[in-house]
């Protein structure tokens, strides 16, 4: 359920990012755009004015931070740096000022401060970082965890499968979402020590399917697929791979043949946008970390303004959703059921 009339402010990391405040703020720009919400950029406020028209500057709320967390430094590092945009954008979170925040930063560090500063779900262990990748229906398939926690227990996965059934039924409009946990095969003897102990557990939601192979995620035969943050990992980082070596090959066989050049002209347009658009990272924006008691997009270092524009548009619709309220409903319901407390 999502509740429209309420302006959401979603605070947002100026400074973090590969290519400095400006795609963040032009991003932040074309989200005021279309849609109505309460933006408050974090960061040095003459780097940002000086990238923020005269005429959206009273649109804007600033809020200044001395310090930036570089992508090389320790994710730990950034709970003592109380000055830097991060700290100070997850706190307004914190402290109630803001309803979300979106970060291109140190992945790592907005992670860590998101879980430590604004705390988790009371019936959340760890939280999960969700990513949608394509699939061959036209929609999305929903991801998780891709990289928050690397070793997991079975009541991890039980976990994030009840956070994807929720995502997917509030967030991406799926009434019955199928959820299904990756394995190397769909029959019942196939998986490893985590994923035999995990499948149980996870058939006390409502969604789940059973187990589901890596294709799956691809061809639309399930909604969100759960996983280990390791694995999960590997997986996005190969998927994004496969997208631009594909792409790269295609460019490179098109270039060696003339009715090849032609084709690719009568396509472009509309098969080749089309597919580009299916696989282009900044459709999304960024990855919601869920189970935490509020909302935060963590996304690409080397995210461009329309990527940063549709992280914020990720937020508002997150927080103007009940998913957390949902996700609590659904593992209170789950703890009334034995053997979750013997899967540690």
């Amino acid at each position: 359920m999502l509740h429209s009339e309420r302006e959401v402010r979603v605070a947002i990391d100026a400074m973090g990012g590969d290519f400095g405040p400006e795609p963040i703020i032009e991003g932040c720009i074309q989200a005021i755009e279309e849609r109505r919400f309460r933006p408050i950029l974090v960061g040095d406020p003459d780097a940002i004015l000086s990238f923020l028209p005269q005429y959206y500057a009273e649109r804007v709320e600033i809020v200044e931070a001395s310090d930036v967390i570089d992508m090389h430094d320790q994710a730990t590092n950034a709970l003592r740096r109380k000055d830097s945009s991060i700290y100070k954008a997850v706190d307004l979170v914190r402290d109630g000022k803001a309803d979300a925040v979106v970060s291109a930063g140190h992945s790592g560090a907005t992670m860590t401060l998101a879980t430590l500063r604004i705390g988790r779900l009371p019936h959340i262990s760890k939280p999960a970082l969700a990513t949608l990748m394509p699939n061959t229906k036209e929609g999305k398939t929903l991801v998780l965890d891709v990289g928050a926690v690397v070793e997991c227990k079975p009541r991890n996965l039980y976990e994030f499968g009840a956070m994807g059934e929720v995502y997917a039924q509030e967030v991406m409009g799926i009434e019955r979402p199928r959820v299904g946990l990756l394995s190397n095969g769909e029959e019942e003897s196939k998986g490893n020590e985590l994923t035999k102990e995990s499948f149980p557990l996870l058939q006390k939601i409502p969604g789940f399917v059973g187990y589901a192979e890596g294709r799956d995620i691809f061809n639309g035969s399930v909604d969100v697929v759960v996983t280990d943050g390791f694995t999960g990992n590997i997986l996005l980082k190969t998927s994004e791979g496969v997208a631009d070596a594909i792409f790269t090959m295609m460019r490179s066989e098109i270039r060696k043949s003339l009715p090849a050049k032609i084709g690719a002209l009568l396509m472009k347009k509309k098969v080749f946008a089309r597919l580009k658009k299916q696989v282009d990272y900044a459709e999304y924006g960024g990855a919601p970390l869920l189970g935490i008691d509020g909302c935060a997009i963590v996304s690409h270092g080397s995210s461009n303004a329309k990527a940063i524009k549709n992280a914020i548009f990720q937020a508002i619709r997150f927080s103007q959703s009940d998913i957390n309220k949902k996700i609590e409903e659904l593992l209170v319901e789950g703890e009334a059921e034995p053997s979750l407390d013997a899967a540690g």
